[in-house]
């Protein structure tokens, strides 16, 4: 059976899983990235390295934001938000590494997955922490 999230589906769906995709879209060209997050109840925290995704989402803030919990192919829930982008610094981007780093900690298998170096010493020099403010969130759902 197809059907529509309510809106405290759509809230579970996305506190409840740290992997989502981020769709942007600058200079013709649509590009669409993986990113571990964390959520607040309003706005996804993220990290990255400088590249592609973050020079197209400072051309445009305006970017789309999808999560997902599958448990096969005939069970899965999908959330898709609409968003602005915000680069976080200074006390704003600490307190939103050690929320991302929080709710990541237990997940993480790989260096690159954490926003915060190996010994604890504030952020990674390469990182960049990051919002997604949301606004419209729509949901389905499958299930047999």
């Amino acid at each position: 059976m197809l059907g529509n999230l309510d809106p405290t589906q759509i809230e579970e769906v996305l506190h409840g899983e740290a992997l989502g995709r981020i769709g942007c879209h600058a200079g013709g060209r649509t590009y669409v990235v993986p990113v571990t997050y964390a959520y607040d109840g309003e706005r996804v925290i993220c990290h990255s390295g400088r590249g592609d995704m973050l020079r197209m989402m400072h051309t445009n803030a305006t970017v789309c934001f999808e999560v997902e919990h599958v448990q096969s192919l005939a069970d899965w829930k999908c959330v898709v938000a609409d968003g602005r982008f915000e680069e976080l610094e200074g006390d704003d981007a600490e307190e939103a590494a050690r929320f991302l780093e929080d709710r990541l900690q237990p997940l993480i298998a790989s260096a690159t997955a954490a926003p915060y170096s190996v010994v604890g010493h504030g952020l990674h020099p390469d990182s960049v922490i990051f919002s997604i403010v949301l606004g419209r969130k729509t949901g389905r759902y499958e299930h047999p």
